[in-house]
């Protein structure tokens, strides 16, 4: 949370002009977090999280658009031939071979 925040400002908690706090970070980066792992809309989350659907989606596309700037070149990359053979030596000795990964 900590580098989402430092990289984006979006998610850091503001004062508005009569001096009420909006959301925490923890608000929107959970949302986006719960919308992404069980595959939910923002009408599923909203009212938990206490947000508006607008901000929901914002938050969501905030958070995805951070999670790609910040982890593109170390984590989001295209798998180099190596990393395919030992890839499918997992996948071969797990009972399917051929297969690079699980859907689920």
């Amino acid at each position: 949370m900590g580098v989402i925040c430092n990289h984006d400002p979006y998610f850091v908690q503001k004062e508005d002009v009569f001096h009420v706090l909006g959301l925490i970070p923890e608000q929107k980066i959970t949302t986006s977090l719960r919308m992404l792992a069980y595959g939910v809309s923002a009408d599923q989350v909203d009212e938990i999280a206490r947000m508006g659907r607008t901000t929901v989606l914002e938050s969501l596309m905030q958070f995805c658009s951070a999670i790609e700037a910040l982890y593109t070149n170390e984590y989001l990359q295209t798998p180099t031939p190596r990393d395919m053979r030992r890839l499918l030596r997992k996948c071969e000795m797990r009972g399917f071979p051929g297969m690079i990964g699980s859907i689920d």
